[in-house]
């Protein structure tokens, strides 16, 4: 079930995605007159799962499986009709635009004239409009949606000035020079706030990180090289790199025996014995190792520092209830001030990804290893369904969907418009055979990258 919930949070994030980025190409080649032959959401090589269309004319008509179902008698007029449908690849969509060198490689329809409803009869200018339509519209819905969750929901985060007891690491945060109950101040001179960043200020960079954080009171700068910490990715001990580090705090007292040893509410366990508590979780796992015996708690109330002997019983318990002192900060935003924040986030996620992207091309980053297809992506998404996270996630891979689009490779939206942008400040017009050739190259290109990353996904999550 788990997996189910997963696979549909996928598929309906895709399916919207890839709506909204075709719908920009075609309503652009409406403005501009330009006919669309085609409207599908998913690829339907061999056949489409459903599709129908509606000339001017009056015919209508829909298929299933590509054949026909229905038709209202009128015989559609090809070249006055859209054709809109969906495929069963779910690898993503496209519009079949008349006069264009697209995925279709539809390389007929060019040797035929050029008539003044197609992609090429259209200055450059107006085709370059068509081209960027699409990774527009991406940012434009990731920036409504972060507005609507900035508006319905607030932004959570929890600020690191509520620290105050530090963090615990892991192994690979221990390598790193972090020690227990540091907390961290700053990264590269810039202060911390949402500790939510401070994974990708570790993971996003090609060169090192100037860590600076508070150690039993005093700062302590860490240098950290860049080998250091692609270590650490690759270990992927950024995986739960640190943690709040929870301290033993008194909420209510339950056992008489620690009511009559002195324990209120308010205490803070720092001791047992002569042993410093680190945290809660080590604090519980001591007590398991000392059952049925008496110690002495060190115990800080206000600023003073107090000490009590309490029984242990044989469960490990003193007997008192935990006290947790963080809580997430949430920002609440009124109408207009969800829209300023929206196009923040959204530009704080673009540049975030931009900087994945240019670790990614760089061979040392070895962040190419780390690439995934649809069950990595689908994995992002939780196993119980929940709105806020949905429509997060869906706003993250708008993102992701614009900026791979408009990457300058050929096949994709950003390898068209490079060509079309050529043409504009050169004046010269890229033939249709260097265009049929740079197709094939895309697509092959594309092909192969999609072959590794779902390779990566296979090694990843059945075989490593």
């Amino acid at each position: 079930m788990e997996v189910f919930v997963k696979i549909v949070q996928l598929v309906l994030a895709l399916s919207l995605l890839v709506a909204i980025h075709e719908a920009g190409h075609f309503f652009m080649a409406r403005i501009f007159k330009i006919r669309v032959e085609k409207f599908f959401i998913f690829f339907d090589p061999w056949f489409s799962l459903l599709s129908w269309r509606k000339s001017r004319n009056g015919g209508k008509e829909i298929k299933l499986f590509d054949r026909k179902v229905w038709d209202n008698g009128t015989e559609i007029d090809d070249k006055q009709s859209t054709e809109y449908g969906m495929g069963w690849l779910p690898l993503g969509g496209y519009v079949k635009i008349a006069g264009m060198i697209d995925e279709s490689m539809d390389t007929e329809q060019m040797k035929q004239p050029v008539q003044q409803d197609e992609f090429r009869a259209k200055p450059a200018w107006q085709r370059f409009m068509v081209m960027i339509a699409g990774v527009v519209m991406n940012v434009i819905l990731a920036i409504v949606l972060y507005c609507g969750i900035s508006y319905y929901w607030g932004e959570s985060y929890f600020d690191n000035e509520d620290a105050k007891w530090g963090y615990m690491f892991n192994e690979s945060g221990h390598a790193l020079g972090f020690e227990d109950g540091d907390r961290f101040i700053s990264i590269d001179k810039e202060n911390v706030g949402d500790i939510n960043g401070i994974i990708n200020s570790l993971l996003l960079t090609a060169d090192g990180r100037e860590v600076v954080v508070e150690r039993r009171g005093e700062p302590v700068t860490l240098n950290l090289t860049f080998e250091q910490l692609l270590e650490m990715r690759q270990k992927e001990g950024y995986k739960n790199l640190f943690t709040l580090r929870m301290p033993v705090l008194v909420d209510s007292v339950t056992y008489p025996s620690a009511i009559a040893a002195g324990l209120t509410h308010g205490d803070e366990i720092v001791k047992v014995g002569e042993s410093e508590v680190k945290d809660f979780i080590s604090f519980t796992n001591d007590l398991a190792q000392m059952r049925d015996t008496a110690a002495l708690f060190t115990v800080k109330r206000g600023e003073d520092f107090v000490q009590l002997t309490m029984p242990i019983d044989s469960d490990g318990k003193v007997g008192f209830v935990a006290l947790n002192p963080y809580s997430m900060r949430t920002r609440n935003y009124t109408f207009w001030e969800s829209i300023p924040a929206g196009f923040r986030r959204t530009g704080k996620m673009i540049s975030s990804y931009w900087e994945q992207i240019k670790l990614i091309v760089q061979p040392k980053s070895k962040m190419y290893e780390e690439l995934g297809g649809f069950i990595a992506i689908g994995s992002i998404f939780p196993s119980e369904w929940n709105w806020q996270d949905f429509w997060l996630k869906t706003a993250f891979l708008s993102i992701i969907l614009a900026i791979m689009n408009i990457l300058p490779i050929p096949g994709l939206d950003g390898g068209h418009a490079l060509f079309t942008l050529w043409e504009m400040v050169t004046g010269r017009r890229p033939s249709d055979k260097f265009l049929e050739v740079m197709q094939w190259i895309g697509l092959l290109l594309l092909f192969a990258l999609l072959i590794y990353a779902n390779g990566n996904d296979i090694y990843r999550f059945f075989i490593k």
